[in-house]
């Protein structure tokens, strides 16, 4: 590979930076950048490279320079906070700080050294020091392997991540401290695909091992290995586990006496796992008392979750517990970004052969990422959605939704023109010196391996175009527009999405056309005939073209373009097949998906539901709540049905009785009918439920100070009769795009159920809002409406980040004492509520008729009296466990499960 002059002195910089102790002081990276350029010149860039130990460097521009200084200032700009833990029962009885009080302090600590330090050639210091909090939570909750006065245990536990935020760095950290503390035998299970096996081997080597067929990586191009210290791996980065090979890497040693530890990294493959238990039991003889055993489940809610029944579990799973059971002293630590079906686990679930099943009961711990991590949030949760481009275009020559044998002669243009993009990229990030790095596009279509093929080849096709065309043409600057189409596209691409980027057109198609020969394209798949390989010694320039087999934990080097129309109701399986999400350091601005809108709908409500999901096991962990309490809350979450799970199980119903708690939620109309008739008829239910209630109930008035006026105030009835409500909702024309209103928020049905089966008065509240908004007046109620922006989307108006209701609304309903005690969080007030709350709207909107959610001020139009509702429920996570249960019928239960888990197309876990 060639020097990169500007990464390596960048390098040196660094180095020089982590060297210094505690908060980097202020111009510190200045004064450290100012000392290499002089010092540079003053010996030479001969001699300076030799110092860094690489053949040559060239002289850095003084755009370089800025350039650095403003990634240096980035990099150490970074910030991560520790995790959340919740503890079972027993577990909170339990010494859960044998390792951060006395052991870590006593053992050597060897392994987590070593790799502490490599990961700070690398990582903030802020990062390494939270992944070692992090780490040392988790240690404290798996049991010390070597307390005497512990015959036998057996500690069942979760790690929460993000996606590609770093799971297996913590794991791997986990790993280290692991063997320090003397587990003597760990098992690493990575994912169901040969890739992902061999990429987790290949880091396990280097956070661990040391070694990589004889030579030094990672931890052990740090010098001072102790030979007698090097971990034993039965598994290699080639090959997966076999009792040949374990029998010849072993080196004849008794495993009964041996001091080193043992790493099997092995794919989640039921015959991979009855091979490492026969020869298990061949090499103990016997129960295993004297070594520990850690167990790392990685993507573990793929293929280990028992989907069968207790009595007779699903056998990659049985095979996981019967593994575990072979050694007294065992620790099993889940780690998933999508932990939605490991808490669906039976907890009470036991085998007479195996054991309990593998549910976390004794912790679960939520990670959380560092600041420069590239996520879902960031991405979806976006109001403008900066990071997604739109698309439908494909429907016609490639659906979300079709059959293998779909004929297939061309691409959808906005797929062409994602390849143009993709190329600008690799151009841009090596005018940025990053050219040493690698780069890739992401082709997620269909699961069919044969539509793979198809798409591959048409991609390839494409691609060579333009590398002809930039070949003959790129050379003439801004002639070559004018003499060649695809040049042409290729500008207008560039205009299109990067028109404040810091360079030029024609600097990038000079950069262009050095690089435009490197890019290949690649198939990802399970008959995939020439692998994805990203080596060390060369750039990778690739698009990848892929499905299942880059859906669960496999790392898509340098991803900035993705081009996604794979849909599924299921929270896990959508979130895993994002591979975009990561760390993508100096080209985040770069990163773009091609996405259907209501695929990008689709993750957004999900990230919603997960955010909301993680707030609530942070109030579980302050409240010492446990893991059971979590798995509830994610099984009846008012978002599930989403993530309807023990998937095998229901494919089969004739109808589903689908439970969801509403306590301590709130849920908005923030779809609202773009048929002015609709919306005419749901005005006029406003209007009758606030004559009637004027007619029944005492109003009380309650002002917000921001918007005080004499005339115009909110309204407020309490204790309302329930039947009001029911007829009220029954009413109401709610927009969904389902049977139940789970795509719009509005969960209706379940909503409707909870009215009728709970036996409670209501208040209701009547909101004011600004000065310069239409009246809306009923009988002598007279209000402002409430300003909102609205996107208008097929027939519906989106109220923009579908929030209807503005501030803390249930604040309307509390007493001032209750008020200033909640503050702004919403949660808490909810948790104070008497009586469910129902919010009326009256809307003065603007309507963006532009793209996406990017509101422009010169293409929209204004409506008034838009109606809309929301419903605070009262409660939180410690209301009891009341649900409100609805059938659903086998078509909708057809249509929730069309699409399968994974591409068994690709690959069958069980074989």
């Amino acid at each position: 590979m060639e020097i990169n002059s500007y990464q390596e002195i960048k390098k040196f910089i660094l180095k020089k930076l982590q060297e210094v102790e505690g908060v980097l002081p202020e111009n510190k990276i200045k004064e450290e950048i100012q000392n290499t350029k002089k010092f540079i010149p003053s010996i030479g860039l001969t001699t300076f490279a030799m110092i860094l130990s690489v053949p040559e460097l060239k002289e850095l521009s003084d755009e370089d320079w800025q350039r650095m200084e403003r990634e240096l200032e980035t990099h150490f700009d970074i910030r991560m906070e520790g995790g959340i833990l919740v503890q079972g029962e027993d577990q909170q009885k339990r010494d859960t700080t044998w390792w951060t009080s006395k052991v870590k302090q006593e053992c050597e600590g060897y392994y987590w050294k070593r790799y502490k330090e490599q990961m700070g050639r690398y990582m903030s210091r802020e990062v390494v020091t939270t992944t070692d909090e992090d780490t040392d939570r988790v240690m404290d909750n798996i049991e010390n392997p070597l307390n005497e006065s512990i015959q036998a245990f057996s500690r069942l536990g979760m790690v929460v991540g993000h996606v590609q935020s770093g799971k297996t760095g913590n794991y791997s950290a986990l790993v280290c401290k692991a063997a320090d503390a003397g587990y003597k035998f760990i098992v690493v299970v990575a994912g169901g695909m040969n890739n992902l096996r061999d990429q987790t081997q290949v880091r396990m080597n280097e956070a661990f091992i040391g070694k990589d067929k004889g030579i030094p990586v990672g931890v052990g191009t740090l010098g001072n290995m102790k030979t007698e210290m090097l971990p034993i791996s039965l598994t290699t980065a080639e090959q997966d586990f076999n009792k040949r090979d374990a029998d010849r890497n072993k080196q004849g040693l008794n495993l009964d006496n041996i001091s080193a530890p043992i790493l099997l990294v092995i794919k989640k493959n039921s015959n991979t796992l009855k091979n490492v238990i026969g020869w298990l039991k061949t090499q103990y003889r016997g129960p295993i008392a004297k070594h520990a055993m850690l167990m790392i489940d990685d993507e573990s809610d793929y293929a280990s979750i028992n989907t069968s029944s207790k009595e007779d579990p699903t056998i990659i799973n049985r095979r996981l517990r019967e593994l575990l059971s072979l050694f007294h002293k065992s620790a099993y630590v889940a780690y998933t970004a999508t932990p939605y079906a490991n808490i669906f686990i039976d907890h009470e679930a036991t085998n007479d052969d195996v054991g309990k099943d593998i549910f976390p009961k004794d912790f679960i711990y939520a990670l959380k990422a560092p600041t420069n991590y590239f996520g879902a949030a960031k991405i979806f949760l976006d109001p403008e959605l900066k990071h997604i481009i739109k698309i439908k275009d494909h429907i016609k020559i490639l659906p979300t939704t079709h059959k293998k044998e779909i004929p297939l002669t061309s691409l959808p243009e906005s797929l062409y023109e994602a390849v143009r993009h993709f190329l600008l990229n690799i151009a841009i990030r090596k005018l940025r010196r990053q050219g040493d790095k690698h780069n890739s596009m992401l082709v997620h279509v269909t699961r069919f391996t044969m539509v793979h093929q198809k798409v591959s080849f048409l991609t390839q096709k494409y691609l060579e175009e333009i590398q002809y065309s930039v070949n003959c043409y790129g050379g003439l600057n801004h002639e070559a527009s004018e003499q060649n189409q695809i040049i042409k596209n290729l500008e207008h691409t560039f205009n299109l999405r990067y028109a404040e980027l810091e360079f030029e057109w024609i600097e990038v198609l000079r950069s262009l056309l050095e690089t435009i020969n490197t890019v290949i394209v690649r198939e990802v798949h399970n008959n995939t005939t020439i692998p994805l390989v990203y080596r060390n010694d060369t750039v990778t320039n690739a698009i990848v073209v892929g499905g299942t087999s880059l859906s669960r934990g496999y790392t898509v080097e340098g991803l900035s373009i993705s081009y996604f129309i794979r849909s599924t109701v299921f929270y896990d399986t959508l979130m895993q097949m994002g591979r975009w999400f990561g760390y993508r350091t100096n080209y985040e601005d770069l990163c773009y998906i091609y996405m259907p809108e209501d695929v990008a709908t689709r993750f957004k409500l999900i990230i919603e539901a997960t955010e909301d999901l993680v707030d609530d096991l942070n109030r579980m962990a302050k409240a010492k709540m446990t893991p059971e309490d979590f798995g509830l809350s994610v099984k009846y979450h008012p978002d599930s049905g989403l993530q309807v799970t023990a998937r095998n199980k229901q494919k089969s119903s004739k109808d589903l009785y689908f439970e969801m708690k509403l306590d301590g939620t709130s849920k908005e109309t923030s779809w609202i009918p773009s048929d002015t008739e609709l919306n005419k008829k749901n005005v006029g239910l406003i209007e009758k439920l606030i004559l009637q209630l004027e007619d029944e109930y005492k109003v009380e008035e309650w002002s917000d100070q921001d918007k005080e006026e004499p005339i115009y105030k909110s309204h407020l009835w309490k204790c309302v009769e329930k039947s009001i409500i029911e007829d009220f909702l029954n009413n109401f024309e709610v927009v969904a795009s389902d049977q139940f209103g789970f795509n719009s928020r509005m969960p209706i049905e379940f909503v409707r159920e909870y009215v009728r089966k709970m036996n409670t008065d209501w208040d209701v509240a009547l909101y004011n809002g600004s000065k310069d908004t239409a009246e809306f007046a009923v009988g002598n109620i007279k209000i402002k409406q409430e300003k909102r922006q609205l996107i208008h989307i097929n027939d519906y108006l989106e109220v923009k980040n579908r929030q209807v209701s503005s501030g803390t609304a249930e604040s309307i309903s509390l007493s001032p004492e209750e008020r200033a005690e909640c503050g702004s969080d919403r949660k808490a007030a909810r948790s104070k509520l008497k009586r469910p709350l129902l919010m009326l709207h009256m809307i003065d909107g603007s309507i963006s008729l532009g793209k996406g959610n990017i509101i422009n001020q010169e293409n929209t139009r204004k409506e008034t009296n838009l109606a809309a509702f929301g419903i605070s429920f009262p409660g939180g996570i410690q209301s009891g466990k009341k649900t409100v249960k609805v059938k659903i019928n086998s078509v909708t239960i057809k249509n929730l499960l069309s699409e399968t888990e994974e591409d068994y197309d690709d690959y069958d876990p069980e074989i």
